[in-house]
């Protein structure tokens, strides 16, 4: 875990590491924080190519059953030219996309880091030349480049099953639940924090308990966005939890799905644009839903509850929690309110992501 972290630390800082699989080694670096690809090819001793995933090239208009792929750099590529490769509303031209090459072990773990670390999932990577490798072996040496295999780059995105820690905790009366108790869970990497809010006596109870898994939200949690719901729900949740006679709110560091804040804010300016809020994902090179909720079993056992009352209009969530052993009892749903800012936020996760929001969304668009 501790390369992992230093390699997260390190591409968010703008700095390369490499990646060593049995047959090369890839010096990578993230496309943020990257003005230009000199140094990178300078280091390596190879132009670097650029690594997209298939969702970013389908929206580009190239279809390919791999999950990601390598696009090679012309001479005269900068970084204009890089950013709109990476995020662009439009297809780039086809010239532009040629000689597209499937990514190797190399390259996926290379996203995989991207998207651990939160940051676009695209990645620079060049090859390092035979020339090369004395000076690489150096500051590998001297600590100044980390290097780490392609199979721990890949398993990075699912973070590590089994090992969450549990920090802290403290009594925090709300508004809606006075006998509420804040439990701090951290990832060994590092990078996320996750609160489980146990209202009541919920911990280690036999019976199934009431429970909600929502996923951060600073702009509707915290500040009452009108884009989405997540406030309401969330405060709903507390609520419901409590009238129920206790249970526990599971509040996850996903946030966007688990793009991040970034990546959300810069997926809200291409809704703007007229897309939908899966397809503004796709556009900057995610799926459709990036969380894990391995991290929501982890936390329920170390709580002692195996049975649930699930509080979620989300069917993804539930076959996450039985695949992880949860025995799911009953589903209560839980709807916030619609109105112009968000209807076409809900339709999206209902038509595209199969969320139960029909009876909500008929209530409130009648005629949709």
């Amino acid at each position: 875990m501790y390369h992992i972290e230093r390699a997260i630390f390190d591409l968010r800082r703008g700095l390369p590491v490499v990646i060593v699989t049995p047959q090369y080694r890839l010096l990578v670096q993230a496309l943020e924080n990257s003005e230009s690809l000199s140094e990178l090819a300078a280091l390596a001793g190879n132009r670097p190519a650029m690594v997209l995933t298939r969702h970013r090239l389908a929206a580009l208009g190239h279809s390919i059953s791999a999950e990601a792929a390598v696009l090679p750099l012309s001479g005269d590529t900068d970084a204009a030219d890089l950013y709109r490769l990476a995020v662009a509303k439009q297809p780039e031209k086809s010239s532009r996309l040629s000689g597209l090459m499937p990514a190797g072990p190399g390259e996926r773990g290379a996203l995989a880091l991207m998207r651990r670390a939160l940051l676009l999932p695209a990645a620079l990577c060049a090859d390092i030349a035979s020339e090369q490798e004395a000076e690489i072996d150096q500051r590998l040496a001297r600590g100044e480049l980390l290097s780490l295999s392609a199979e721990d780059a890949q398993r990075a995105i699912h973070g590590a099953p089994g090992m969450l820690k549990r920090v802290s905790e403290a009594e925090i009366p709300l508004e809606t639940a006075q006998q509420s108790r804040f439990v701090l869970f951290r990832e060994p990497d590092g990078m996320r924090e996750h609160v489980a809010v146990v209202i009541g006596d919920a911990e280690g109870s036999q019976e199934p308990v009431p429970v909600r898994l929502h996923s951060a939200c600073l702009t509707g949690d915290l500040f009452g966005s009108l884009r989405c719901d997540c406030g309401e729900q969330l405060r709903n949740a507390v609520a419901d939890i409590n009238a129920m006679g206790g249970g526990v709110l599971l509040y996850l560091a996903q946030e966007g799905r688990g793009i991040g804040l970034a990546n959300k804010l810069r997926a809200y300016t291409l809704q703007d644009d007229g897309l939908d809020t899966v397809d503004a994902d796709q556009v900057l090179g995610f799926g459709d839903d990036e969380r894990q909720y391995s991290v929501a079993v982890d936390m329920l056992r170390s709580l002692g509850i195996g049975r649930v009352q699930m509080l979620t209009n989300n069917p993804l969530k539930m076959a996450a929690l039985r695949e992880g052993g949860i025995e799911i009892v009953s589903r209560q749903a839980l709807y916030g309110s619609v109105n112009d800012h968000n209807q076409r936020y809900l339709m999206a996760k209902a038509q595209r992501g199969g969320h139960y929001l029909q009876d909500v969304l008929h209530k409130a668009l009648p005629d949709r």
